[in-house]
């Protein structure tokens, strides 16, 4: 048993958890062997250091807790300037979306050609049915800018797909 040696042994698993007879052959072995007994001796050491710093009650400092918290505040207030320096780089761009449909709005409603800028002179000039229409809808409507015929045609003529002005049901 001289040449089979404990070191392996002692390293596979702690002390305590050798079983009665592997440690009987550890303490025969280490008699009679000047190395295995160091061995042993650093093993016995480890396990008493290991059991002491194990019962070993560990308080945790003063404000522990706060600063914990104070770091988690931390990483959620960096969360929220990420979305926020997310939102102001995107917010250019839709900023611009906004003012490019309120500037179509507008040129729709106000430009050239609009159903609200007929003028009353292109009435007397053949507008028939649309241009009465529009100029009635035109805020700034009087009753004077439209003869009593233009508004009974309006308001009597056939649409234009109905033949004679009668409807069919």
């Amino acid at each position: 048993m001289k040449n089979d040696h404990i070191i392996d042994l002692l390293e596979s698993a702690p002390l305590d958890r050798l079983s009665d007879g592997e440690r009987a052959i550890v303490r025969e072995h280490a008699r009679s062997c000047g190395a295995c007994r160091r061995a042993y001796e650093a093993a016995q050491m480890a396990a008493l250091m290991l059991k002491a710093r194990a019962a070993e009650t560990i308080e945790t400092p003063p404000f522990f807790q706060t600063r914990v918290m104070a770091a988690l505040r931390e990483k959620q207030a960096a969360a929220e300037s990420a979305l926020w320096r997310m939102w102001r780089a995107a917010g250019q761009l839709v900023f611009s979306m906004v003012v490019t449909v309120m500037v179509l709005g507008a040129i729709s409603f106000f430009g050239p050609g609009s159903a609200f800028q007929t003028e009353p002179q292109d009435l007397a000039a053949g507008y028939k049915r649309d241009a009465t229409e529009q100029l009635m809808l035109t805020p700034d409507y009087s009753a004077e800018d439209v003869s009593d015929g233009q508004v009974l045609q309006v308001l009597y003529e056939p649409d234009d797909g109905v033949e004679g002005g009668d409807e069919q049901y």
